[in-house]
């Protein structure tokens, strides 16, 4: 069976953005880049939230992207991907489906096809659903060494107490560093 992982950066005080919404603080390198590119190959469906959604899509297909990361581009814009929104009209990023009712069930029906594993880059309120669902199986939270002081925390959205369990650890160069969790919850 297929697992779920949420992935997300997050900065050493617990943020994942800026009080204005910045994202200008993670610690992008070659190792970073090479990491991802690692990752992604262990993918067969992408999914995001609709405002993570909005990001992505507007950056991943672009020339820009294509010339600043060509491999992560390739990937990123080639991969099966799901954008869950009551709101959204259409996704015009090239290989997705909305999803708007019965994530549990679409995501449960997914996870038990054969295939790469199922990816949530960042969509911290999604993640928190699903976890509450039972539905993610590992946290993938790589630290970035910055303070920010305020911020968005990763998990705001929960309403209880998240026991995790700590798999496994990746330091790099840069000083990020990846943390493995799995969640008791499942």
């Amino acid at each position: 069976m297929r697992k779920i992982f949420a992935f997300f950066v997050v900065t050493a005080d617990g943020y994942y953005e800026g009080p204005n919404g910045e994202f200008d603080w993670p610690n992008v390198d070659q190792e970073f880049m090479d990491f991802s590119v690692e990752q992604l190959d262990e993918i067969g469906t992408l999914v995001f939230g609709r405002i993570t959604y909005d990001m992505v899509a507007a950056h991943w297909p672009t020339p820009q992207a294509r010339e600043d990361a060509p491999a992560v581009a390739d990937r990123m814009n080639a991969t099966p991907k799901i954008v869950v929104s009551r709101t959204l009209q259409r996704a015009d990023w090239a290989d997705t489906r909305l999803l708007a009712d019965d994530v549990a069930g679409e995501l449960t029906k997914l996870k038990q096809q054969p295939g790469k594993d199922i990816a949530i880059f960042g969509s911290s309120n999604l993640t928190v659903s699903l976890l509450d669902l039972g539905l993610v199986d590992e946290l993938r939270i790589m630290v970035h060494p910055i303070v920010l002081s305020e911020g968005k925390s990763l998990f705001h959205t929960a309403e209880h107490r998240i026991p995790l369990e700590l798999t496994g650890t990746r330091a790099f160069k840069s000083g990020n560093v990846m943390l493995y969790y799995r969640p008791l919850t499942n």
